[in-house]
Order: C-alpha cells, then structure tokens, then sequence
C-alpha cells in the first residue's frame, strides 16, 4: 500500500484573539488523507479552515494538537517539504524581474543543481504557456500569466506534492480552464496535486476527490461522483418515443415505440451539494447556540 501524500490526524489549532487571549478554534480534530498521484479538493466557505490546514501543511504553522505528515514525514521537518511545490492565492513578486528570471531565482531557492537550472526554467515555462512572454517584466503581466508563472516557480524544483491556494482566483474562464488543464497534466506526469478553490464547477469536473470543511470540521470526504449522486433516484434516458408516450410510465414504453438506452443516477451540482451541507451545517451551529443561550438564560433567571 503507497504511503498518503498527505496525512491528517486529529488536527486542531487555536489561535489567542483579544486582549483576554480568548481561543479562536480555526481547526478541529480534522483528519484526513491525500492518496498519492491524486488531484485532491479543499472546499468551504470564507473562515472554514481551508488556509490553516494548508499552512500547517507546509510548516508555516504548529498545530495546536495533532499531526501533518508529507509522505509519512512530519510536515514540520524541512527534509519533508522539499517535494512541496506551493501558489498561494495572492503571490507577491519582484515586478522588475522577467517572468523567466523569476523562475530562476525560485529555481536557485530551491537548491536546483546549476548544471539543471536552464533546462528546469524553459521546461516549466513552456509547461504553463509562457515562453512568448517569459522575457516581459512580471509588472507588466495579467493575473492570469501571473498565476501560470506562480505555477511554474512552484513547480521548477520538481516537487512531488503541488498545493494551490485559490489558482484560478481573478482568472477570465479560458485562463482558468488552461490552468486546469496544466493540473490535469501534472496528475499525469504521477504528481499529487491539493488545491483549495471557491470555483466548484471547475473543481467537479478536475478533482479525483473532495473535502468539504465548516467552522474547522470535516463534513464531507470522497469522490465527487459519489457525493453528488442522488443513490434514491434513477433516471431514464429514453430513445425514440413520441411526444404523446413521454407521459408514459416504463412499463408502456415498449408499446409506444420507445427504446430504453440505459439507466444512470442523476446528478446535483457540487455548487448544490456544497451549499446544502453548509447550509445544513449553519443550522445545527445556529440551534445549538440557541439552546446553549437558552440554558444560559435559564439558570441566570433561577439564580
């Protein structure tokens, strides 16, 4: 059995917020896993957890109590974040630079061997579509070329384990669809891709697996098509029936000329399916507060 790219254990951090230090729990006991050679979704609304996870992750952060590891090694070692490549979603880099002296500086920050270093830039480069303008200063460059030259300082010291944090976040739609198709790629080459995105669309039709985070809690986990399916349905896709026998029930199909071409599941979109958990997850957190208020005010009153 491969060993996860990522593993997850019991995950919690809390952050001191205010004057008194009060606790802020960003993430809470999440424990999940990111199979090897997998493209691997993070989702959930503004505050779920999304960024801390990624962060602890890549050892920017301790975790209050739990563990991270990157192919069975402590995150927090930096022997196991050298097969980590990372976008962040708002990349801030030296506009005076061109896009291939960036690669080049991040290629050299990454310990890349000088004999290797030309041909890793003009490899990653033409992997993202930036040869045309990898001689352009990085001010002069859209956020679109932005991100496809973000992914390509990520991926230039040929990391095993590539996290991307909002990729598409500000990209026009042919943009967003060309990044796809470079993450799409880099699961071919044998890479694990995590990336965290609002787009849910795009991570539906991308991503072998998903993750739905709320409030720092794991609510969902698994392949898309398996969380979206509607198991208490079927549909019927029928060939060749007239209009009047479209009211029809199965059994008259044969009788009114139709042929049945196949049954399959319908669908939700995941932009459903995601509303519906988190709504559904806002309501319990909404009564459990009310109850909580309610006891509160109980005892208080008795007192």
């Amino acid at each position: 059995m491969k060993t996860p790219a990522i593993r997850i254990s019991n995950l919690t951090k809390d952050f001191a917020v205010g004057i008194r230090g009060m606790k802020l729990r960003a993430v809470d006991a999440l424990s999940l896993e990111v199979g090897d050679n997998e493209i691997f979704g993070l989702l959930g609304p503004n505050g779920s957890g999304k960024s801390t996870t990624i962060k602890i992750i890549l050892g920017l952060l301790e975790p209050s109590t739990g563990s991270c590891e990157i192919y069975g090694e402590p995150s927090r070692r930096v022997s196991a974040r050298r097969s980590v490549g990372f976008l962040p979603e708002a990349p801030y880099f030296y506009r005076y630079l061109s896009g291939r002296e960036l690669v080049r500086y991040y290629a050299r920050l990454c310990a890349v061997p000088r004999s290797e270093i030309d041909w890793a830039v003009d490899s990653v480069i033409d992997l993202v579509g930036m040869s045309e303008a990898a001689h352009r200063r990085v001010g002069t460059y859209s956020k679109g070329m932005l991100q496809r030259i973000g992914l390509a300082q990520a991926l230039v010291h040929d990391p095993q384990l590539v996290i991307l944090d909002e990729p598409t976040a500000g990209v026009d739609p042919l943009g967003s669809a060309a990044i796809a198709d470079i993450v799409r790629e880099l699961k071919r080459r044998g890479k694990t891709v995590l990336l965290s995105s609002h787009l849910l669309a795009q991570i539906e039709g991308l991503c072998d697996r998903v993750a739905i985070l709320h409030r720092g809690q794991l609510v969902k986990e698994g392949r898309v098509d398996d969380l979206v399916e509607e198991k208490d349905a079927e549909a019927l896709v029928v060939q060749g029936l007239t209009p009047e026998g479209r009211a029809a029930v199965e059994a008259t199909i044969q009788a009114q000329g139709g042929h049945l071409a196949r049954v399959e599941k319908p669908r939700l979109s995941l932009d459903a399916y995601f509303l519906k958990e988190v709504h559904e997850q806002e309501s319990a957190y909404a009564a459990k507060n009310k109850a909580a208020d309610e006891s509160t005010d109980g005892k208080d009153g008795s007192a």
